[in-house]
């Protein structure tokens, strides 16, 4: 085994005995989770993490919500955008509202951005969000992942620049990650049924997992199609338009680097909303539901 194999081990074993579950990522890469099902496979087992990083490279996924933790990811501005970074925007956010932003375990990310780390409130879930809270600020928390220290890209690797306890996630940050945004689609008021939220979110889930094991060579396709037949529901009043949104962006971050397509996170953006976009315009109706 070579320095850098038994380094990213030996990440993985830290980060486990924080008790943070942890999965393989394919080496090299941030965003192709080397098992399927990775946030119920994740693991703190040392023995299993051995096994797993003896074989390969493997980058380093955590998973956050099993992990307990929420994780705000602070990006660089991109050529071409306008707005602030996400350091620069957070900090606005934070004196508008009133709320600290308190020092937390924060890794540094090879574009240049950070990831703060900080603890879930107990008895509040959350989940994925991107761009909500402000400008080029996501975050990953239920159902997400980040690429945890001691991992490399081809841009660099993710550092340990502060590795105090995570801190608590503010409550205004916690209202902030749990707020619907205004452009969040509106039910017609003729469609429902007996537990949209359970149908809902099982189609999501289903949808979801159907872009995560696309083939090779079908990935635009695949995640179009997913996004259409959510917005139909999302238009109906079935699914939530930002958790939907969210959920596909996050799955179909999951195929960037391979086969081509695609080529960054702005194209799954694109082709999640063009999708959404395109369902909400014909709705389903309640006999497709019942």
């Amino acid at each position: 085994m070579t320095t850098a194999d038994t380094s990213l081990t030996e990440w993985a074993l830290y980060l486990a005995a924080l008790g943070w579950p942890v999965f393989p990522l394919r080496p090299g890469t941030k965003r192709q989770p080397a098992v399927k099902d990775w946030e119920n496979r994740a693991t703190t087992d040392p023995d299993r993490i051995r096994r797993c990083w003896s074989a390969d490279r493997w980058n380093i996924g955590l998973a956050t919500g099993p992990a307990g933790l929420v994780v705000v990811d602070l990006d660089m501005t991109k050529d071409g955008d306008a707005g602030p970074d996400g350091a620069t925007a957070l900090a606005t956010v934070a004196a508008e509202r009133g709320g600290p932003l308190p020092d937390t375990y924060t890794v540094a990310t090879p574009s240049g951005g950070r990831h703060l780390y900080y603890r879930a409130p107990a008895g509040v879930r959350l989940r994925n969000t991107q761009s909500q809270i402000c400008t080029n600020v996501d975050t990953r928390a239920g159902g997400g992942y980040v690429v945890a220290p001691g991992s490399v890209t081809d841009q660099g690797a993710y550092e340990l620049i502060d590795e105090r306890d995570p801190a608590e996630l503010p409550a205004w940050l916690v209202q902030a990650s749990a707020e619907r945004p205004s452009a969040a689609v509106s039910a017609p008021v003729q469609i429902r049924s007996a537990d949209t939220t359970a149908y809902g979110s099982a189609a999501l889930r289903g949808e979801a997992e159907r872009v995560r094991n696309a083939a090779p060579g079908t990935y635009n396709g695949v995640l179009s199609s997913a996004a259409y037949t959510i917005g139909r529901k999302v238009r109906a009043g079935l699914i939530d338009h930002h958790t939907a949104r969210a959920e596909l962006i996050t799955a179909g971050e999951t195929l960037i680097g391979s086969d081509h397509w695609p080529p960054n996170a702005r194209e799954v953006t694109r082709v999640v909303d063009a999708g959404l976009s395109k369902g909400a315009s014909n709705p389903v109706q309640r006999k497709e539901i019942a």
